[in-house]
């Protein structure tokens, strides 16, 4: 089995992970607001994520191979090459630049679920969608709730 063959097998699965985001993606959208072009999905930031993630990709892989750390069968690659290393390598870093941000934007936030209002209030700014909200607090810090009274809990 050549380095493109199991490459493909990842990069399938992945497509499949990305796919479902994207539908997913598009049936919030449709029900929220079909005019809007927001998806959800910040495929502007996976792409500068990709180039970023490549660039190191080329020149660790580089200096791995040229060290001696790693090797390759001449008789399992390409023969196309980045440098010294082999194309077949670069399948996982796009892997993984688009799998990602595809879990992330499936799977629930930790968290998330039917509230309790057993506990002050731990979320601000405006949602992602995602179960996720971008705002100026503090990670893993409580917020006072503002209809509690005091940052301790409800008033006495």
């Amino acid at each position: 089995m050549t380095y493109w063959t199991l490459n493909a097998f990842f990069l399938a699965a992945v497509a499949l992970v990305a796919l479902a985001a994207v539908v997913k993606a598009r049936s919030a959208r449709t029900a929220a607001d079909p005019r809007r072009s927001d998806n959800g999905l910040r495929w502007s930031a996976v792409g500068l994520s990709a180039i970023a993630l490549l660039i190191t990709t080329a020149v660790f892989d580089n200096v791995m191979i040229g060290i001696g750390l790693v090797a390759y069968n001449p008789d399992l690659i390409s023969g196309a090459f980045v440098g010294i290393a082999p194309l077949e390598d670069f399948a996982y870093a796009i892997a993984a630049v688009v799998l990602l941000p595809s879990l992330w934007y499936l799977l629930p936030a930790r968290g998330t679920g039917p509230s309790t209002g057993t506990g002050p209030s731990t979320g601000s700014g405006p949602s992602t969608g995602t179960g996720r909200s971008i705002g100026s607090g503090t990670a893993g810090v409580p917020r006072a709730s503002t209809d509690s009274g005091t940052a301790g809990g409800p008033r006495a």
